[in-house]
């Protein structure tokens, strides 16, 4: 008497190819390199989308760096110390009052 599953496996062939033990076994591996391996493809992708970010930050961070190294240039000059200063931090000479004037446009809602 025959296997009933060799029975359905002979009058189907899809169930013939699924049953087939080397499609088994590439199926076991797919599933397992894309899913459970230490070097999975989702792995993969989330280290990819880290580097992405790390390299966006570092391109804003160097130029930031530059602007600085700018900044840095122009204020070896003392009167744009002097300037940076009065502006930035309202600094002043003890012969002179500051007025701070805000408009309505400039606060936060």
């Amino acid at each position: 008497m025959k296997n009933p599953l060799k029975k359905l496996t002979e009058k189907n062939p899809v169930l013939k190819f699924l049953s087939n033990k080397y499609f088994l076994v590439l199926v076991f591996f797919v599933v397992w390199m894309l899913f459970l391996d230490n070097y999975s493809y989702i792995d993969h992708r989330f280290l990819n989308k880290e580097i992405d970010e790390l390299e966006t930050n570092k391109e804003y961070y160097q130029n930031e760096i530059n602007k600085d190294k700018k900044n840095i240039k122009t204020l070896k000059n003392p009167h744009q110390i002097e300037k940076y200063a009065r502006e930035k931090y309202y600094m002043k000479k003890d012969s002179e009052d500051i007025y701070i004037i805000e408009y309505e446009t400039d606060t936060i809602k």
